[in-house]
């Protein structure tokens, strides 16, 4: 920028300029009259010189006062020298001076106040200019700039020369907390990183404290770049340097274009995170499906196999332990198989209810049948009430959540210990409730809060197959969820194991 906006100093000295001037303008002027005087030129003209000094006065001075002032010191100068008899407040023809007087003091006042006016107005003009000016400069270095670093850049670099000041930038980082470092101008071409003396934590309340007004420190005024939520960073600005009225608008505007410029910057560095998670995910869930797709038939002759084996060998026989441990780990893993391919499914959104009304009895023996081939030395207690119940649902997905959560209580309680199907109906809530409970250890309580967590698994430290990998549960939610139904874990309290309640709503 060729011209750059100064903070306004040295009040005191421009108005002694003033008056020097205003003193040194009348003086001229009188010794001007006199000659035309002299000369014998008529008192109109020496009329228009005092005029001519008030019309000098006021453009020069900028100020109203020193033109209202220039207009009275003017009357008083011709009425004193130049009025008969001279040097004198006496006149001849008081009549005749009085209508000079008056009419030459209004008209020193209005062009005074003309002339003020206009030089205020062409002030005015010249400092939007220079805002504009400085505005777009700094906009078109925003727009140039590729990373935090740059914007930090340039927006220093713009402040500093307009404010004639060694500015600051300090940026904030993704979590919302100040960085280490920030860069400083120091001179037009060169920009060095300081460290941040100030402890982050304690700065950044102090800031938000003050936000959106400037922390004052010893060395810098600190300005807050806003964001639309947080703070994203913060301009420096030398604390010997003044900021008046014009000056602090100027910088907030400034402040505000490099807030846009930030909040530009961290949109695009969002977006470009969520398209490669997206990305990531949809390769992962291609490759989970087709590996789960690969694996589903020969998981299944394998339990066939198995099953051959168990009805062809003796019960009492090492070779019937060995088939039936074979067999439970094959169905485990074709569960989890089956689990994978759900996953999948319901992220993709390719997983669509087919929902129809079905009795609940039905799906709870289907759920029955299944365990019992799964784990025929778990016991199943169920409770249902003897009217049919008739819920509208999509009967496969219904039932994989009671498998799931019948697997989940099988895992974690004693194998001779029974396992509860209770089936209650909630004629004011049009809700059925389905609730499935051991009497194994019960869940951690700081495991409830996560127990439905895609991959969370209790016991983490132990990684045996036997554990599952944290699919069953989220699978289960987001079924009954997509019912529009409810799932919640809890303790028991009538004794030792855990508790799993979802809800179906019964639509009429």
């Amino acid at each position: 920028m060729k011209k750059s906006i100064r903070f306004r100093a040295g009040a005191g000295k421009k108005a002694i300029c003033s008056i020097l001037f205003l003193i040194g303008t009348f003086l001229a002027a009188s010794v001007v009259g006199y000659l035309f005087r002299r000369i014998g030129f008529d008192e109109t003209n020496i009329v228009l010189v005092y005029l001519l000094a008030v019309l000098a006065t006021a453009w020069f001075t900028h100020s109203f006062v020193f033109g209202v002032l220039s207009s009275f010191l003017a009357t008083f100068l011709f009425s004193y020298i130049f009025a008969q008899p001279e040097f004198t407040f006496l006149v001849d023809d008081a009549n005749n001076y009085i209508v000079t007087f008056v009419i030459m003091t209004l008209t020193a006042l209005i062009t005074s106040a003309l002339t003020s006016h206009a030089r205020q107005s062409e002030c005015a003009a010249r400092v939007k200019e220079a805002q504009t000016k400085a505005i777009y400069a700094l906009t078109n270095r925003l727009t140039g700039a590729k990373d935090m670093d740059d914007i930090a850049g340039a927006a220093v670099a713009s402040i500093s020369a307009c404010f004639s000041c060694q500015a600051a930038c300090l940026c904030f980082d993704s979590t919302g907390m100040p960085q280490r470092s920030f860069v400083q101008q120091v001179s037009s071409d060169l920009q060095v990183h300081r460290k941040l003396e100030e402890n982050q934590q304690e700065y950044k309340d102090a800031l938000e404290a003050v936000a959106p007004n400037c922390l004052k420190g010893k060395e810098f005024y600190d300005w807050p770049i806003l964001g639309k939520e947080t703070i994203l960073g913060v301009i420096r600005i030398p604390s010997v340097a003044q900021v008046d009225g014009t000056g602090e608008r100027l910088l907030r505007a400034m402040i505000e274009g490099t807030a846009l410029a930030m909040d530009r910057h961290w949109s695009a560095r969002q977006q470009m995170q969520f398209r490669e998670e997206t990305a990531k995910e949809r390769y992962r869930s291609n490759l989970l499906r087709a590996i789960s797709h690969d694996l589903r038939t020969p998981l299944a002759g394998i339990i066939g196999s198995c099953e051959m084996l168990l009805d062809m060998t003796d019960t009492g026989s090492p070779q019937y332990a060995i088939a039936a441990d074979m067999h439970k780990e094959t169905i485990w893993l074709h569960s989890l198989v089956e689990n994978i391919l759900s996953l999948t499914r319901l992220q993709d959104g390719s997983l669509s209810l087919s929902k129809q009304v079905e009795a609940v009895e039905e799906i709870i023996a289907g759920a029955v049948r299944r365990m019992a081939k799964r784990a025929p030395e778990c016991i199943i207690h169920v409770d249902i009430p003897e009217k049919l119940i008739l819920v509208p649902m999509d009967a496969k997905l219904i039932e994989q959540v009671l498998i799931n959560l019948l697997s989940n209580a099988v895992l974690h309680a004693n194998v001779k210990d029974p396992v509860d199907i209770i089936v209650s109906e909630n004629t004011a809530e049009k809700t059925v409730q389905f609730v499935v409970q051991d009497r194994g250890v019960g869940i951690v309580e700081e495991d409830l809060p996560h127990i439905f967590e895609m991959f969370y698994t209790r016991g983490r430290g132990h990684a045996d197959a036997g554990q599952g990998i944290g699919l069953g549960l989220a699978i289960c939610e987001t079924i009954v969820q997509a019912h529009g139904g409810k799932i919640i874990a809890e303790n028991r309290k009538d004794g030792p194991g855990a508790r799993f309640t979802f809800t179906l709503p019964v639509e009429e």
